[in-house]
């Protein structure tokens, strides 16, 4: 789930940015390939966790750099947008909620921490879909206008979508934050009729998790979608059943339910080199924990 560079040596890609990034001669071309090769890296098959969490910030601030210098890098803007929320999700806001109990002072730290980190993420995402089609932000925005995206735009606007989701859910107290949620939720529905099918089932479960948080949601639209990326997923996901037991089955008191969709994510099983492995331990990671919260849940 949390991408860091993986085929590149550390110190190669330390020298490739001291060479992007002064006034040589190539820079532009160097900088261009540099681009390439970051947007390129996945660590999807990685199975430790810890690692992915400690090259994160690497991959993360040198991306930065780099999409500055080619902020029309539409590939490397959804890389970076994706690892950054991936980054704040696994690594901070859970670290924050599993220490709540015992220390509310360094919890929300860690949440303001993530916000931030989701700030910039949907940022990032948001910039290159402006980039890529101009007025998208002003379309987005009015309710009358006609929005769609390519289909090779769908991963972009998941990622800003589910950053800037993710940043609202954290800003409750945040009027004009949250006031962006109808816009997330419009974007998200753009993204899915853009590729339906991307991310097996991850722009339907987003959509599922959105209803389901937006004041007056519709609960049993949301419960088809979730189901529906169930379906997608092909039980190869464990992200849509942790997201249906939070959304669905924590709120309406189902104890029961709550319970079986997180032992359901405990047993997906990873074939080799899935690109869901490092987002599925992390996930069966948090099942585990909600199921040693459920005496206090309910």
């Amino acid at each position: 789930m949390i991408i860091a560079a993986r085929s590149l040596p550390l110190t190669c890609l330390c020298l490739l940015a001291a060479i992007a990034l002064s006034a040589c001669s190539p820079r532009a071309l160097v900088i261009n390939s540099l681009a390439d090769e970051l947007a390129g890296q996945s660590q999807g098959a990685e199975n430790d966790p810890e690692l992915a969490r400690d090259a994160a910030p690497f991959y993360l601030k040198l991306s930065e750099a780099v999409l500055a210098q080619q902020p029309g890098h539409a590939a490397l803007a959804e890389g970076l947008a994706a690892r950054m929320t991936e980054y704040a999700y696994a690594f901070v806001a859970f670290e924050a909620d599993r220490v709540e109990r015992d220390d509310l002072a360094a919890a929300e730290h860690l949440r303001r921490r993530a916000a931030g980190l989701y700030q910039r993420a949907s940022r990032h995402a948001l910039r290159a879909l402006e980039i890529r089609h101009p007025g998208f932000a002003v379309a987005l925005a009015d309710p009358s206008a006609n929005v769609t995206l390519a289909a090779s735009d769908a991963g972009l606007a998941y990622w800003a979508a589910a950053a800037w989701g993710s940043w609202i859910a954290l800003a409750k107290d945040d009027p004009e934050i949250v006031a962006d949620l109808p816009l997330v939720v419009r974007l998200a529905a753009v993204a899915e009729a853009a590729d339906p099918d991307w991310g097996n089932g991850a722009l339907t479960s987003l959509r599922a998790t959105l209803e389901a948080a937006r004041p007056g949601g519709d609960r049993a639209q949301a419960v088809r979608w979730f189901d529906a990326a169930i379906a997608r997923a092909a039980g190869g996901s464990a992200a849509v059943f942790v997201a249906k037991a939070e959304s669905i089955a924590l709120p309406a008191g189902q104890r029961e339910n709550f319970e079986t969709l997180l032992r359901q994510a405990l047993a997906v099983r990873d074939t080799a080199g899935s690109p869901l492995t490092l987002q599925n331990e992390v996930m069966r990671r948090r099942a585990a924990w909600l199921l040693e919260q459920a005496p206090d849940l309910f």
